[in-house]
């Protein structure tokens, strides 16, 4: 999904669920060259991070900004990226940035040459303070689970840390001594300790300050909330077509929907759910007389005619649907 500054939805492609994120990147960038954008800047989640797609990314003179993942042991140059020292400067409340300059691999001094990475380590206090919580309870909770391990057989020690094989969070904690005793890694938490708060941002882009790619970054945001959106409150999923033109057009549906969604929400600077809320205490009424039937709507609220007003809309008829009674 392509979106505006303000979250406004401008596109939307549907690929099939077991599609390459390559071919993903490849498909909407060449789309939108037709558009005859000057310039554009691609901000991705961790999953699009891969070298050859932001190879094809850069190419006529596009950007990338996307998030480097923190625990990949193989990726060097990030690592040496977090490494890095160097002065927080604060931009908000909750936010700080450092910019930080990689040499191709993770080694020198990064001195800006053609090849050298460029990153932006993000801090959030607040976060960090989370995410210590998390690791501790996380650790507390390994700890309840060997706490009397050494007493059992090896096979049961070994049961154990398989079932942990679908908990990164527990397993990441939990080492084996030399004599196969289960023990919570020290050094595992102290270097997950390091990572508290932070998110690590990479981008081609040379003349963007570390301010602006954390702020762009966060728009990503934007397009993750229409995708929460569509697929919760305006009901996405299930789908229960077969067919794929309709799958396609279900999916378009939605996203036209979200592009209302939107505008109102921007127009009126109040939230979809506190819109849906009050205009759905308007009601048509059927009145029943001698006389004959007559659909009446309710009155309308002030909450009402301010939404109806900063939308441009005219209040709805006062009277429907009037039925005669048979003489």
């Amino acid at each position: 999904m392509a979106v505006t500054r303000d979250g406004v939805p401008i596109r939307c492609c549907t690929f099939p669920g077991n599609e390459s994120d390559t071919l993903i990147i490849r498909t909407v960038k060449d789309d939108l060259n037709g558009w005859n954008l000057h310039r554009m800047v691609w901000v991705a989640d961790r999953g699009f991070a891969s070298a050859a797609n932001r190879a094809y990314l850069t190419r006529r003179g596009g950007h990338y900004i996307h998030a480097e993942k923190l625990r990949h042991h193989t990726n060097t140059e990030a690592a040496a990226a977090l490494a890095r020292a160097g002065r927080y400067r604060t931009v908000a409340g909750n936010l700080r940035v450092k910019g930080v300059a990689v040499a191709p691999g993770g080694d020198g001094d990064g001195d800006g040459g053609a090849r050298t990475q460029r990153f932006v380590v993000c801090h959030n206090p607040e976060q960090a303070e989370r995410d210590a919580q998390v690791r501790a309870s996380l650790i507390a909770h390994l700890q309840s689970l060997i706490a009397a391990s050494d007493t059992w057989t090896a096979r049961r020690r070994d049961e154990l840390v398989g079932s942990l094989k679908t908990k990164p969070g527990l397993r990441r904690y939990l080492r084996r001594t030399a004599g196969a005793l289960l023990r919570v890694d020290a050094s595992a938490a102290k270097r997950e300790a390091h990572l508290d708060g932070k998110w690590l941002l990479r981008t081609s882009d040379v003349t963007l300050t570390p301010e602006d790619l954390a702020a762009a970054y966060k728009q990503l945001l934007a397009v993750e909330a229409g995708w929460r959106d569509m697929k919760s409150s305006l009901g996405l999923r299930r789908v229960h077509h077969r067919r794929e033109d309709r799958i396609r057009g279900h999916i378009q549906l939605c996203w036209l929907a979200l592009l209302l969604t939107r505008v109102a929400e921007n127009t009126t600077d109040q939230t979809w759910r506190t819109l849906r809320h009050e205009l759905d205490r308007m009601h048509l009424v059927t009145l029943t007389t001698p006389s004959g039937t007559v659909a009446q709507r309710s009155q309308a609220t002030p909450g009402q005619r301010a939404v109806l007003t900063a939308l441009d809309l005219p209040e709805p008829p006062q009277f429907f649907d009037f039925t005669p009674a048979d003489d």
